[in-house]
């Protein structure tokens, strides 16, 4: 059977789908992933795929999406400091027996959104993927974007505030620190400790609550309108726990483009939430591997 195997390595979870090259779905797979500091992961990994393997038969290729900076090989993830013990320059397609082709994730996320989801038949688009922190990925004249060190797309670490406090990559006032969900206590004064509960109270006309909640906004919509403008794009997409928020992020989002979007002519770019859910980034990586 002519089919890859696409893989989401992720710190909680493991999600294995078998689709074959038109994007039709054989089967989807998932399995904890127990980072346990002693690397018996890799092991699920490998159960996942022998399972696949299994029903479906030999695959012509596998790809893998996992957090960090993808090898300029794409063997492997480069690097990723503090999770996934041993993640680090190992070689997949040794450890797996099969031909296997390794990519960062978001970028697996937003090839999975331009293949089968809400990107799809757009070549110039880029992605936001709004969570714990704030992960991205650029897709340009069709192809993912890495960049020299696998660094592209890490648009979460742009700066907003030059004289706000560094972020994890040392970038003052991040955007991933004015929206992401890990940020909440520290922006609400501790009222506040998780998104979900600050959008609940935003939507039952909590004061305080709507003047943090749409200060978020508005620093999202300042950065998308930047990026915008530096990589002029068909469509946004938006992915992540927190675009659950729906219409409370939609509608305050799309106000504060109406002020700060460049739209020569009249056009404005599409904002779309992303459409395949906690699948897309192994969707992605099957993608991407056979280019």
């Amino acid at each position: 059977m002519n089919y890859q195997i696409g893989i989401d390595l992720g710190g909680t979870q493991i999600k294995t789908v078998a689709v074959s090259p038109d994007g039709a779905e054989l089967k989807r797979g998932r399995a904890h992933t127990n980072d346990n500091g002693l690397a018996s992961w890799r092991d699920a990994v490998k159960s996942q795929v022998e399972a696949l393997a299994r029903e479906c038969g030999a695959p012509q290729r596998v790809g893998l999406a996992a957090p960090g900076l993808a090898r300029r090989d794409n063997r492997a993830i480069s690097f990723m400091p503090g999770r996934l013990q041993g993640l680090e320059n190992f070689d997949w397609g040794e450890f797996l027996g099969l031909e296997t082709r390794v990519f960062n994730d978001a970028h697996a996320a937003l090839a999975g959104e331009a293949w089968l989801g809400a990107a799809k038949g757009r070549e110039h688009a880029f992605m936001l993927t709004l969570g714990t922190g704030v992960g991205g990925a650029i897709l340009a004249g069709g192809r993912i974007l890495q960049g020299a060190l696998g660094r592209a797309g890490h648009l979460g670490h742009i700066c907003l505030d030059v004289d706000g406090a560094p972020d994890i990559v040392n970038t003052p006032g991040s955007l991933e620190d004015l929206i992401g969900d890990h940020s909440v206590g520290a922006r609400s004064g501790g009222r506040f400790q998780s998104t979900r509960d600050l959008v609940r109270a935003f939507e039952s006309g909590d004061a305080e609550a709507r003047t943090i909640w749409l200060r978020s906004i508005r620093a999202l919509g300042c950065a998308i309108a930047s990026l915008i403008n530096v990589l002029d794009p068909q469509i946004v997409v938006l992915g992540g726990g927190i675009v659950a928020a729906g219409a409370s992020l939609f509608e305050p989002l799309h106000c504060v483009l109406d002020e700060t979007e460049w739209r020569p002519g009249g056009q404005s770019v599409e904002i779309v939430p992303a459409t395949l859910g906690d699948y897309a980034g192994a969707l992605g990586a099957a993608k991407l591997a056979l280019k």
